[in-house]
C-alpha cells in the first residue's frame, strides 16, 4: 500500500503530521479527540428520519505552541471540552442531512477559538452498513475568514407578517405590500392553512407533513397574488432575501422538521407557529393581519393585530 493511500485511511493525527500548514515553518501542537460516539438523528434518506444512529467523531486540532510557562493553567490551552462542545452545539443547531455539513460546522466552531490553526474532522456513520461510512475534511482559519466578531445589528431584525386567508384574498393586498416595503427593516411573510384542509391520515407524523405542505401551498397562492413575493424554505434563503430587500414567504417544512428544539405546538396552530418562527428569526415584531382578534403575547417580539377594516396597516413611524 502506498504511503498516500495509507495516510488516506489513517487517523487524522497522522494526516496532520504528514501535511504541514502552509506559511508556518515551526511545529504546531496537536490535541485530539478519538472515537467520540454520539447517538443522533441525521441523514437525507426517509429511513433516517425519526430515528437515531451512532455517529463517530475523530478530530485533531493544531494549535500554536504556548510560549512561556504553562503553569498548569487550563485557561492558557484549548480545552478538550471546546471540541466536544463544538460537536454538541453543531448537532443542536438543527437537524442535518449531510455529514459534510456537520463536519464543516464543527470545524468552524473549533477554529473560532483563538489558539486553533487547523482542524481535521472525520465523521463516520456506524449503523448504515457493514462498515463505517464517513467523510473527513481539513480546514484552517482563513477558510472561514475569521476575524473579530460582528456585533448583532438589531436594525436588521425582520418584521414578520402573518397574512390570514382573508388578507391574502383582499383586493388591496398589493397596496399593503407597498407599505411593508417602505421602511428599511426586512420583511418575511407567513401564512396559515388554506381554506380547503388537506387529507386526514390519523397518523401523527404523516399528518404533520401533510399540514406543513398545505401551508406551503398557501404560500404559493400568496406568491401568485403578487410577483414580489418569493417562497423560500431555508434559513440561508431567508438571510439572503432579508439582505437584498426581497419579500420572502416562509415555506415551513424544512425549518420545522429540522429543528432540534421545537416548535412544541401543533402546526395547525399557524399563529403559534408564526410566533415560534419570529423568535427563531430574532424578529423585531410580529404583525397579524385578518381573521379576527387575537390575544397579545409577551415575549421577544412586539405583537400587533390589524383587521381588514384597516387599509393602512403601518403607521408613518414604522
Amino acid at each position: 500500500m502506498s504511503n498516500e493511500v495509507r495516510l488516506a485511511f489513517s487517523h487524522p493525527d497522522e494526516r496532520a503530521k504528514a501535511n504541514p500548514v502552509p506559511g508556518i515553518s515551526g511545529p504546531l501542537d496537536r490535541i485530539s479527540l478519538r472515537d467520540h460516539i454520539v447517538e443522533v438523528e441525521i441523514g437525507a434518506f426517509q429511513a433516517e428520519r425519526g430515528t437515531t444512529q451512532r455517529v463517530c467523531f475523530n478530530v485533531v486540532v493544531e494549535v500554536e505552541p504556548i510560549t512561556g510557562v504553562v503553569d498548569d493553567d487550563v485557561d492558557r490551552i484549548l480545552s478538550y471540552d471546546r471540541v466536544t462542545e463544538a460537536i454538541a452545539d453543531s448537532l443542536a443547531e438543527e437537524r442535518l442531512n449531510l455529514l459534510e455539513t456537520l463536519a464543516d460546522r464543527v470545524a468552524g466552531r473549533i477554529l473560532a477559538e483563538p489558539q486553533a490553526v487547523r482542524a481535521f474532522v472525520r465523521i463516520e456513520k456506524l449503523d448504515r452498513g457493514p462498515g463505517a461510512l464517513g467523510v473527513e475534511i481539513v480546514r484552517n482559519r482563513k477558510d472561514y475568514g475569521l476575524g473579530p466578531e460582528i456585533a448583532h445589528n438589531a436594525a436588521n431584525d425582520p418584521r414578520v407578517i402573518y397574512l390570514a386567508n382573508d388578507a391574502i384574498a383582499a383586493p388591496h393586498l398589493p397596496q399593503w405590500l407597498d407599505q411593508l416595503t417602505e421602511g428599511d427593516r426586512p420583511v418575511v411573510l407567513c401564512v396559515g392553512l388554506p381554506e380547503r384542509v388537506g387529507p386526514e391520515t390519523g397518523v401523527g407524523l404523516a399528518q404533520r407533513r401533510i399540514d406543513l405542505l398545505s401551508i406551503e401551498q398557501n404560500a404559493w397562492v400568496l406568491a401568485g397574488r403578487d410577483r414580489r413575493c418569493v417562497v423560500v424554505e431555508t434559513r440561508t434563503e431567508l438571510d439572503w432575501g432579508m439582505k437584498h430587500g426581497q419579500i420572502s414567504v416562509w415555506a415551513p417544512s424544512k425549518i420545522v422538521l429540522d429543528a432540534v428544539e421545537g416548535p412544541h405546538v401543533s402546526v395547525r396552530d399557524t399563529r403559534a407557529l408564526t410566533r415560534w418562527f419570529a423568535a427563531e428569526m430574532d424578529a423585531a415584531e410580529v404583525i397579524f393581519v385578518g381573521d379576527g382578534e387575537i390575544e397579545g403575547q409577551a415575549g421577544v417580539v412586539e405583537e400587533r393585530h390589524h383587521d381588514l377594516r384597516d387599509t393602512r396597516l403601518l403607521s408613518n413611524g414604522d
